[in-house]
């Protein structure tokens, strides 16, 4: 299939962060971005996201759904960068599409370098999705300690989102699937009304690694991502991140990650790998929102 283009500039992190509440210095601070790895501010990986979910819209129809997405982050973009977007349909389920995700921007050489790559799962407008199974979260063997972060720890976070937030979220993103647009095509769709965009669900793990746990500084390397109903605006929404792994050699964090409705059912369902070696204050850190419960 073919991709489209588009250029991010620090005014769209800013924005995105403005809207999910994720100002990790490593998408909104020029001085600190510089100190690390990175050595400039980089783009958040659910406005990368929020690009693939455009693509959808567009090349798939609109009234797309979105199952299930893995996202894994090889490279940074920085501000400036041109991105190309695109999607390669594959053969999927009864009723389902499988698609190869991916946004490249040009190297050095003029070579093409993958920032966001990974694997979406979808049903076309009118399909009835299949029914999903939670991700099972469990603790798994690795270090004890590592900037002070523990196995088990986790923090939460509650939201809930306005027709407002959706409407900043299409403006910012291009994204014009119908269902996040308008109740009466949701409803059409087979939706109550309209729904809450994925990135802005999987923005609300986005807030919380690189705020709250493991902190600001937090880079993301990896995400898998899988919805098992939808939320709409004015629904109180609740974000938990826990520690599952630890790996002090290579300044790694596994966690898991799940929204849930205020009525208890799990809207988004994953896990997070995370890198911790630009967090700040590693020595002092202040996790005011991190408990010692286990991913329950």
């Amino acid at each position: 299939m073919s991709g489209y283009q588009r250029v991010l500039l620090q005014a769209d992190f800013d924005r995105f962060a403005r809207l999910t509440g994720d100002d990790n210095p490593i998408h909104c601070d020029p001085e600190f971005a510089a100190k690390s790895h990175f050595g400039a501010t980089v783009a958040h990986g659910m406005l990368l996201y929020s690009c693939i979910c455009k693509a959808l819209t567009e090349q798939i129809g609109p009234g797309v759904v979105q199952l299930e997405q893995t996202l894994m982050f090889p490279n940074p973009t920085y501000s400036g960068d041109r991105l190309t977007v695109t999607l390669h349909r594959e053969a999927g389920a009864a009723g389902t599409m499988e698609l190869l995700t991916e946004v490249t921007k040009v190297g050095a050489g003029d070579t093409a370098m993958v920032t966001a790559t990974g694997r979406c799962r979808a049903v076309a407008s009118g399909t009835p999705p299949p029914v999903l199974g939670s991700v099972d979260h469990q603790l798994k063997a690795g270090d004890a300690e590592l900037h002070g972060l523990r196995p088990g720890m986790s923090a939460n976070s509650s939201r809930t989102f306005s027709d407002a937030d959706i409407d900043e979220y299409g403006d910012l993103t291009g994204d014009r699937n119908p269902i996040f647009r308008d109740d009466a095509e949701a409803q059409a769709c087979g939706f109550k009304r309209r729904v809450v965009p994925w990135p802005l669900l999987a923005g609300m793990f986005s807030d919380l690694l690189g705020t709250h746990l493991p902190g600001r500084g937090t880079g993301w390397m990896k995400q898998h991502l899988r919805y098992l109903s939808s939320a709409h605006p004015g629904e109180p929404l609740t974000a938990r991140v826990s520690i599952t792994r630890l790996r002090n050699d290579k300044a790694l964090v596994n966690l898991s990650t799940r929204v849930i409705a205020v009525d208890g059912r799990v809207v988004c369902d994953g896990e997070a790998l995370v890198l911790v070696r630009n967090l700040e204050n590693k020595s002092e850190r202040k996790l005011e929102d991190a408990s010692e419960a286990s991913s329950g």
